[in-house]
């Protein structure tokens, strides 16, 4: 593959380098992050998306943190912690990797603060950010090959949105078996739909597919039934931003549609995430805050002159709850979860 990275430590200048996704297609640019509020910014603004990435992202935020700010004192040093902890869990509300991951370093601070000095703490911190990139790059290989087992040369493959390379740290989580299936010759043909109203599938998915010379065809939101009908998917991929204990998952808002349309068409529908998208403590769907975004993304974002009446009133919804009983499997790290979810899924944490 001969995707660009999506971000990258440069710990002697105290930066955070990152592929601003705002700008893909048209433009590979890198940003050069060193503040709470510039790292806070790039999640918000989806210059970084993906939940696995916006973890890495913030790992590597709170860490920056402690170490640029030089502070000469423990107390200091947890203070500024905290501080950053707090502000940027505020990006994003829905995604848990995002908590996960600064729950993570949260824990190896308070591991290390007994005993360190500001200096080992850095290290430290510096250590598990990196420890939290590596795993979901070996986590996302893992889900691609329980993910392969299910699937069959030649096959159609639908996605929506963005859960590829671009999304983590390497391979993907939806689209880690289509990187596979590719190495290996599967032959497998891709639909990606379009996904408004930030298109991330036209933008990210469609782009890093044909990056890696994936036979990849993009459609827009409302065709997904039209290429069903006709027989041309046999199944649908997705990733997912939180899966709650009964099995209900949330993503990218379009996903419960697809996976309705599956279910009628008899379709398998597979949800992919890391075990740290699977959030036990939230009972179901029902409980998952939704991010609700401007309506500017829908009116105006995309377009030279507004594509809607000004003044008029827009919903937008960054995500919706797909029903457990619709999807077919989730494929996590440690194998493939199938219904009832409530037991399958309180086994695969343990």
């Amino acid at each position: 593959m001969q995707i660009p990275l999506t971000m990258k430590l440069d710990d002697e200048k105290g930066e955070l380098i990152i592929l601003d996704q705002s700008m893909l297609p048209n433009e590979v640019k890198y940003l050069r992050l060193s503040g709470t509020e510039e790292i806070w910014e790039a999640i918000q603004t989806l210059r970084v998306r993906g939940a696995p990435a916006i973890g890495i992202a913030a790992a590597y935020g709170a860490y920056l943190a402690v170490r640029n700010a030089q502070p000469s004192t423990m107390e200091d040093a947890i203070r500024i912690f905290m501080e950053a902890r707090a502000r940027l869990a505020t990006s994003r509300p829905t995604a848990v990797n995002l908590f996960w991951a600064l729950d993570r370093m949260q824990k190896r601070l308070e591991k290390e603060i007994s005993q360190s000095s500001v200096q080992r703490l850095c290290t430290a911190l510096r250590e598990e950010a990196d420890a939290i990139r590596k795993e979901d790059a070996q986590v996302c290989r893992c889900i691609g090959e329980h993910s392969l087992e299910l699937l069959e040369r030649g096959w159609g493959l639908l996605t929506h949105c963005n859960a590829g390379v671009l999304a983590t740290s390497e391979y993907g989580t939806a689209l880690a078996p289509i990187y596979l299936g590719q190495n290996r010759g599967y032959g497998f043909r891709v639909f990606a739909d379009e996904t408004r109203p930030l298109l991330q599938g036209a933008r990210l998915t469609a782009w890093e597919l044909m990056q890696a010379g994936v036979d990849v065809t993009l459609i827009c939101d409302n065709m997904a039934a039209s290429i069903m009908k006709k027989g041309w998917v046999q199944a649908v991929l997705v990733g997912c931003d939180r899966i709650a204990a009964n099995g209900d998952t949330a993503n990218k808002i379009g996903t419960l549609g697809l996976a309705i349309l599956a279910a009628h068409f008899g379709v398998p529908f597979y949800v992919h995430a890391p075990r740290s998208t699977i959030d036990m403590n939230c009972a179901t769907g029902l409980e998952i805050e939704i991010e609700e975004r401007a309506a500017e993304e829908i009116t105006t974002k995309w377009y030279e002159k507004p594509m809607a009446p000004e003044g008029v009133k827009a919903f937008n919804p960054a995500f919706d709850v797909t029903d457990a009983e619709l999807i077919t499997a989730i494929v996590t790290e440690k194998g493939v979860a199938r219904q009832p979810y409530d037991r399958s899924l309180r086994a695969m944490m343990k």
